[in-house]
């Protein structure tokens, strides 16, 4: 491992955690803002240096290779623009008084723990310390979920933390099964926990185990996917929660608990006598899927709509990377890239719209693209990009699902193409009124952070219309990687 290789890592790390303890001593908003924002740029810069040197050799506890990344980069670009967007949002809020400075004391502090504990789930090369830095990035955003401190938000607080425990409880006991398969084979210690002596030696593993221990973890991670119906947590929590924060849970926390089933999946596919572990993630993100699509239509609220629309999107991820092969892989990366940017990009107008017209109902918003032109397009490219239209990427890495299922499996394309047509109607029917209706509510100016917003807009319609080859190469490789 080269000095270089290990200060860039160690960099992901470090940045954060000190940036966390710095600003727990600080109590002035607009310096802990700009701190957060310094913080979150400089882990950004260290993850984009992976790129350009050696990857480090893979130790007791860190491992950076093709797959965690893909993860790490695009955590560290959303938690950046994020930490851009929050200052704004964060400042109008105290301004209005909605927040005091004291339910801000520790707001940015606890905002870069998240990112460590982001971080250290996804350079994690032991499974019992990835476990320990998803609870971290879990607990964390639990108390940010609560800052309002009203009832709702405390509700929706405890319902996340209560849910939550349950979900990595049932992911602690997977962890241990899998430690217990690994044991025999590799000895004791820490060496039956480190991902890359486990996957080297899966084949040999008890292969009860690992079946039993893979429905746990499914479970267990897949509550903090939002997969339906371990899903109850998500509406509340974005509804209640900061929206910076209803962001980052939609376009990385989700990721996190993600990568954790991609990585225990690639070790069951190890496994030749252990069972596909394909069939229980595209039932579970099926039903996710279309659950989400018909709670769609029920939805008053703009924020939860949106929830549920993350727990849709994350099903259709899940569903494509439980068909497997290279192309529903390939689909299921892009599809995920391709919905962090996007939904938090929604997320970042839908908390302006909140602020300027100063409710969430969905039916007390009207005519946006004429009250505020800037939100309201931003707003209406959002929903069109996250409905799957064409040109903006998400069309894109759909086209390839649904492709890739009928080329495999057609009798699942069914409902695969039942639950998007019907999340797309869902959508396009509320984004007539919210955009074009009759103007209702305040004209008030809104905030002044669009760059983030726009710029995650941008991304994805570039990505709708060209991939550049290295990046469609690196993906392809990805693609392989996961079975």
């Amino acid at each position: 491992m080269t000095a270089f290789s290990f200060n860039a890592v160690g960099a992901i790390l470090l940045i954060p955690i000190g940036a966390a303890a710095l600003l727990a001593m600080l109590s002035n908003y607009r310096i802990t803002a700009r701190l957060n924002v310094a913080a979150s740029f400089l882990t950004l810069l260290a993850a984009v240096s992976l790129f350009a040197m050696e990857r480090p050799e893979p130790g007791q506890y860190l491992l950076v290779d093709d797959l965690n990344i893909v993860f790490i980069v695009l955590n560290t670009f959303v938690g950046f623009t994020t930490s851009v967007f929050s200052a704004s949002y964060i400042a109008h809020e105290l301004e209005t008084g909605r927040l005091t400075t004291t339910n801000l004391r520790f707001y940015h502090a606890m905002y870069q723990m998240m990112m460590f504990g982001m971080n250290l789930a996804f350079v994690s090369n032991n499974i019992g310390l990835m476990w320990v830095a998803v609870e971290l990035a879990t607990l964390t955003t639990v108390v940010m979920v609560g800052i309002y401190r009203t009832h709702e938000a405390l509700e929706a607080a405890w319902k996340y933390f209560i849910l939550g425990s349950v979900g990595i409880a049932l992911a602690l006991f997977g962890t241990i099964l899998v430690y217990m398969a690994a044991q025999p084979v590799v000895g004791e210690g820490t060496n039956a926990m480190v991902w890359t002596v486990l996957i080297e030696h899966a084949g040999r593993f008890d292969p009860a185990l690992l079946n039993v221990a893979f429905v746990f973890l499914l479970l267990g991670y897949g509550t903090k996917v939002g997969l339906a119906p371990l899903h109850a947590w998500l509406p509340d929590a974005h509804a209640e929660g900061p929206t910076p924060i209803s962001a980052v849970l939609s376009g990385l926390l989700l990721n996190v608990a993600l990568y954790a089933v991609l990585r225990f999946k690639i070790l069951l596919a190890a496994s030749p006598e252990a069972i596909a572990p394909g069939p229980l993630m595209v039932t579970m993100g099926l039903t996710s899927l279309i659950f989400a699509a018909f709670m769609l239509y029920r939805r008053r609220d703009i924020k939860r709509m949106f929830a549920y629309s993350s727990i849709e999107h994350m099903g259709i991820i899940v569903f494509a990377f439980g068909m497997g092969g290279p192309l529903a892989n390939f689909a299921g990366l892009l599809h995920m890239v391709m919905h962090s940017l996007t939904k938090s990009a929604i997320f970042f107008a839908v908390g302006h719209i909140a602020q300027v017209k100063g409710t969430q109902k969905i039916a007390d918003i009207r005519g946006l693209t004429e009250t505020h032109p800037g939100l309201g397009w931003a707003l209406v490219i959002g929903v069109v990009a996250i409905a799957g239209l064409p040109p903006l990427g998400i069309f894109m890495s759909e086209f390839l699902v649904v492709s890739s299922t009928f080329a495999r499996q057609p009798l699942l394309a069914i409902p695969l193409v039942f639950g998007l047509l019907l999340a797309f109607g869902a959508l396009l029917l509320r984004l007539t009124g919210v955009a074009f209706g009759e103007p209702r509510g305040s004209t008030a100016p809104a905030g002044t952070s669009y760059i983030p917003m726009y710029a995650h807009l941008a991304l994805v319609l570039v990505a709708g219309v060209y991939l550049p080859a290295p990046l469609v190469t690196w993906f392809q490789h990805i693609a392989s990687l996961l079975g």
